[in-house]
C-alpha cells in the first residue's frame, strides 16, 4: 500500500469532517492518595484543566548522550528533579546509615531508569504531561512519545512514522551504551501505544538482542487486542476524531437498576448509546478498515509486530491496567491475552477498573491508578525501592 491518505480522501473524509467539528477539550484532576485494585472506586471531582501544549517542533535535551532529536518527532525528555537531593552528613548510628545507604540506592536506581509514556492514537505531548509529572516527582526520568494524526492517517510501511520511532529506539541505545545498569521502562497507551512498543521491541533485536535486556517493567493502559480487528481500528479512530463528544468517553456505573446496563463485578455498566453522526462514522471507518488491514503490506507489517508482541517480549514483568466498560477494547481480549502471557512464563499483574472510559482510569480513579503503578515498580522493577517510600 502506498498510503492510508489516499484512501482517506474518499468515503471518510465526510464523516470525518462532521466527527472533528465535535470536537472537546480534555480536563484532568489533581492526584489523590493511593489505594488497593480491588477497593471500591469513588467519583472523582473535575478540578482544574491543562492548557500547557509542547512543541513538536524542537530539540530537547535528553540524559547523557540522548540529543539532538529531529525536529518533527514528538519526543520529550522530563529530568529527574531529584538528583543530587540527598544530603551527605547524617548520624553515624548503623540503623541511619543503612536507612541513608537504602534511600541513596534506591534514588540511584531511579536516577538510572528512563520511562518511555508511549501515546494514545490523537494524543498529544499536554495529555501525557500528567502521567510524566508523576514518574518525575519520584525520581524517574521520563520520555514522552506520540504521533501527529496526520502521520498515522498517511502511514507507510517504513515510512515517517517509523523513521521517527528509529530515532527514539537509537537514542536509548546510545544512552543505555553510556554505563552499566541503566534500564528502561516502558508505559503504553491504547493498541497505538502498545503496537508501538512492539515495533521499538523489534527494532532493539534487530539492532542489538542486548538491549531487551535493559527493559526492566512493561505497563499497558487500555490495551491490547492482538488482531488487525476493524471494529477495534474503527473505535479508535472514531474516539480520536470526536474526543470527548465520542462514546468512547462515556463509560459509567449505575447501582439504581434504572437504563440499560451489563452487570459486571456486581456492577452495572450503564450502556450509552452513539450519536447519528457517530454510529455513521463508525460504519464508514469499519467498512475502510475492512479493505486497508486486509491489504498485503499492512496486514503482514501488523501480524509481525503482534506476533512478536505475543511471543517474544522480554522477560520482565507486565502490569495491565483496563476497564469492562472500554468502548474501544473489549475487556475479553485484553483478558485473553493477559492469560496467554502468563501460560507463557511471564510475571503479569491486572487491574480492571470496572467502569472507567478507554484510556481514562487515571483521571477517574488517579489513587488507585497510582497505587498501582507504585506497587508495581517497587515490588517488581526497583525492588530496592519497596521499603523507602
Amino acid at each position: 500500500m502506498a498510503s492510508f491518505s489516499g484512501i482517506l480522501k474518499r468515503p471518510v473524509t465526510v464523516a470525518a469532517a462532521v466527527a472533528i467539528a465535535a470536537t472537546a477539550n480534555l480536563s484532568y484532576n489533581h492526584f489523590t492518595s493511593s489505594k488497593s485494585c480491588n477497593e471500591p472506586q469513588k467519583q472523582v471531582n473535575k478540578s482544574w484543566a491543562f492548557s500547557t501544549s509542547l512543541s513538536t517542533r524542537v530539540r530537547v535535551p535528553l540524559p547523557n548522550s540522548i540529543k539532538d532529536l529531529a525536529p518533527t518527532s514528538n519526543l520529550y525528555l522530563t529530568r529527574n528533579p531529584l538528583l543530587n537531593s540527598l544530603v551527605s552528613p547524617i548520624a553515624s548510628h548503623p540503623c541511619l546509615l543503612a536507612l541513608h545507604r537504602s534511600a541513596a540506592d534506591c534514588l540511584l536506581a531511579k536516577s538510572r531508569t528512563v520511562v518511555v509514556l508511549l501515546g494514545w492514537l490523537g494524543a498529544k505531548q499536554k495529555h501525557l504531561k500528567r502521567y510524566a509529572d508523576w514518574y518525575t516527582s519520584r525520581g524517574y526520568n521520563v520520555i514522552t512519545f506520540t504521533f501527529p494524526m496526520n502521520e498515522i492517517l498517511s502511514y507507510q510501511v517504513g515510512g515517517k512514522a517509523e523513521q521517527h520511532i528509529d530515532m527514539l529506539v537509537n537514542h536509548l541505545a546510545e544512552w543505555l551504551d553510556e554505563e552499566h545498569g541503566k534500564s528502561l521502562v516502558f508505559h503504553t497507551f491504547s493498541n497505538t501505544g502498545w503496537l508501538t512498543y512492539g515495533v521499538v521491541l523489534e527494532k532493539f533485536q534487530n539492532q542489538d538482542q542486548s538491549l531487551m535486556g535493559n527493559i526492566r517493567g512493561c505497563i499497558v493502559d487500555s490495551a491490547p487486542v492482538a488482531t488487525p480487528d476493524p471494529r477495534v481500528w474503527a473505535s479508535g479512530f472514531s474516539a480520536a476524531f470526536l474526543k470527548k463528544q465520542s462514546i468512547a468517553t462515556k463509560g459509567s456505573v449505575s447501582s439504581n437498576g434504572s437504563g440499560v446496563g451489563v452487570l459486571v463485578h456486581n456492577q452495572t455498566i450503564m450502556e450509552s448509546i452513539p450519536t447519528v453522526a457517530e454510529s455513521a462514522l463508525l460504519v464508514v471507518l469499519e467498512k475502510f478498515f475492512e479493505v486497508v488491514l486486509n491489504l498485503p503490506k499492512v496486514n503482514r507489517r501488523l501480524s509481525d509486530v503482534m506476533d512478536l508482541l505475543s511471543v517474544e517480549q522480554p522477560k520482565c514483568p507486565q502490569l495491565y491496567i483496563y476497564s469492562s466498560a472500554d468502548r474501544v477494547i473489549p475487556v475479553e481480549s485484553v483478558e485473553s491475552f493477559i492469560e496467554k502471557q502468563r501460560r507463557a512464563g511471564h510475571e503479569v499483574r491486572a487491574c480492571n477498573f470496572v467502569s472507567t472510559p478507554h484510556v481514562d482510569h487515571y483521571r477517574n480513579d488517579p489513587s488507585r491508578y497510582t497505587s498501582q503503578l507504585t506497587s508495581f515498580l517497587e515490588d517488581c522493577v526497583l525492588t530496592c525501592c519497596k521499603h523507602t517510600s
